[in-house]
């Protein structure tokens, strides 16, 4: 196998397979991260269930030929819906041999994994490297990766005098040739990614596929077709392909809000180069503040001027928007905070997954400051989320959280291509006369719900403070005025709860086990409890959208 004078006519025949895991292994900036985006897609154009996880150093420049810069993607493709990264991977392309350690450590590769290694390191100039690199080979064998030595780079000089930018599209060709995909889907999708810099950009792109594809016909004899998922779970069906992040931007702007306010943040960034890029043309705005602070003072007072208004970030930023955010809790003003979160404390593990912002989003702030929290579970509701974010934001005057992190946001998966409504649509602002005999805060007794005044309506005017206040909007000191502030704001959530639905238990309502997720953990927990019952094991799992509050009859389904 990888012997590089292997003809065209000795390819093996096509192995059909229900599923493989396949990775892209580099250096940061050699764009592997793009190679598997792009083979995602085209994966999933191709009727396939597909799931991408991105493999990011936590340093900006990381040392090269490092275990510590393992920098690249991974590529679940099924012939059956995927909501997860699965398990060791069965292919991996790496440009060199030490990103690999990263990865063994992890857990990433079982005996058999089929490693298709860049080998321009053996005879390289550095004695050093050479035996780094046949000592990695060697070791890799002894541990039963099966290893294909091969002259990627080689190749690859033959179209650009700089491979280092060009070799994640002869990857490309190379596993659009091992997995039988659509040459013409692949190359418009090519297209797609570099329809910016212009046609020459394009046709060198295009030129390396086809030199990837043609040197994986004649080097490498593996070849497999993953058959798309079944014509009933596609029939009458449009779907789309995007990240979590991508999908924020599509329910920010389908929810009508016309604002968005952030500071660069990894892993969050991505959703504001998004909308920077299209938002303009359905009439929003994105502001880039100096700082989380100002990011999230900025979204307020739009929102306070009758524009509902969203800041996304993560966790550091969630920290530093903490004043603010109790700023819109005792102020009652509509507004939207998605926080992608990522591992910490402080800098933490920027690029890693981790839920870890759960504590602080419920409990952040100074004093009694209650809000919704509410967690996105798949890409798809991601979007829809935005959209639920919004309206609860603007019918109970509170900021709503919405908990995305890591996994949804760089995580690639087709979806079902939602049909826009009206509905999800903000309302016009609220420009009719204000009675002066109703107070800016006009609790409701029950529900403590109040109407909201708008700067701009006639009679409309009112004081806004974040100091203790009756519901006048005067500042009061005195402990009854306090109190009851505090129970309108907290009631608010109990007239919320009490329109929700109990969740709905994955598998058997009685068993022995109950796994209680949230979050992007449904799909790994729902399929490791799928394979669990398939072993004759009595496991169900339930899953939460709303922390706070929480969905009803948790104690009956608990018992």
């Amino acid at each position: 196998m990888g012997d590089t004078t292997a003809a065209a006519d000795t390819a093996p025949k096509t192995q059909t397979i229900r599923e493989h895991i396949v990775e892209i292994v580099s250096d940061s900036g050699e764009g592997a991260q793009k190679a598997g985006q792009t083979f995602g897609t085209v994966c999933a154009r191709m009727g396939n269930g597909v799931w991408t996880v991105e493999i990011i150093p936590a340093e900006i420049q990381p040392p090269s030929r490092s275990p510590a810069g393992a920098s690249g993607i991974r590529i679940r493709l099924a012939s059956h819906y995927v909501t997860n990264m699965g398990d060791e991977a069965d292919i991996v392309v790496a440009f060199n041999e030490q990103v690999l350690y990263s990865r063994i450590a992890n857990g990433a590769y079982k005996q058999g994994t089929q490693v298709l290694l860049e080998d321009k390191w053996r005879d390289d100039a550095v004695p050093e490297i050479r035996e780094q690199y046949l000592k990695a080979v060697a070791e890799f064998r002894e541990n039963g990766l099966v290893v294909h030595e091969l002259p990627m780079e080689k190749a690859c000089l033959e179209i650009t005098p700089n491979p280092r930018r060009g070799k994640n599209m002869f990857v490309l060709g190379m596993l659009c040739r091992i997995y039988s995909r659509d040459v013409d889907t692949a190359k418009a999708e090519i297209a797609t990614t570099f329809r910016r810099k212009g046609d020459k950009v394009i046709d060198i792109n295009h030129r390396l596929f086809d030199a990837g594809y043609q040197f994986a016909r004649e080097t490498i004899d593996l070849d497999y077709q993953v058959p798309p998922q079944p014509a009933q779970d596609r029939e009458g069906k449009r779907f789309i392909v995007t990240n979590g992040n991508t999908a924020l931007g599509l329910g920010v702007m389908a929810s009508g809000m016309e604002l968005v306010s952030m500071y660069p943040i990894t892993p969050a960034t991505s959703a504001s180069h998004y909308l920077a890029d299209v938002y303009h043309e359905v009439g929003g705005f994105v502001h880039q503040a100096e700082d989380e602070i100002a990011a999230a003072g900025f979204a307020i007072g739009s929102s306070f001027a009758g524009k509902t208004a969203c800041t996304i970030t993560c966790g550091p930023g969630l920290a530093l928007k903490t004043e603010m955010l109790a700023l819109a809790v005792m102020a009652e003003v509509p507004l939207v905070v998605c926080v992608v979160q990522r591992g910490g404390p402080s800098t933490g593990l920027p690029t890693k997954v981790e839920q870890g912002d759960l504590l602080a989003a419920l409990f952040g702030e100074p004093g009694d400051a209650p809000k919704v929290v509410i967690a996105a579970a798949t890409i798809e509701e991601c979007l829809h989320f935005v959209i639920m974010a919004r309206r609860l934001a603007e019918a109970f005057r509170t900021p709503v959280i919405l908990l995305t992190d890591a996994n949804l946001a760089t995580g690639v998966q087709p979806y079902q291509r939602p049909e826009a409504s009206l509905d999800w649509l903000a309302p016009p602002v609220d420009q009719s006369t204000w009675d002066d005999y109703i107070p800016p805060y006009n609790w409701d007794p029950e529900t403590g719900l109040s109407p909201r005044p708008v700067p701009g309506m006639p009679g409309g005017q009112y004081i806004l403070t974040g100091l203790a206040h009756t519901n006048h909007s005067k500042v009061a000191y005195d402990s009854d005025s306090n109190q009851h502030g505090a129970n309108m704001r907290s009631r608010k959530f109990a007239a919320l709860a009490s329109t929700l639905k109990p969740p709905q238990v994955h598998g058997d309502e009685a068993g022995d086990l109950l796994v209680v997720g949230w979050g992007s953990t449904l799909g790994a927990i729902e399929e490791a409890v799928d394979r669990a019952r398939a072993d004759g094991h009595r496991v169900s799992s339930l899953h939460l959208r709303f922390i706070l509050p929480m969905e009803p009859g948790l104690k009956e389904i608990f018992q």
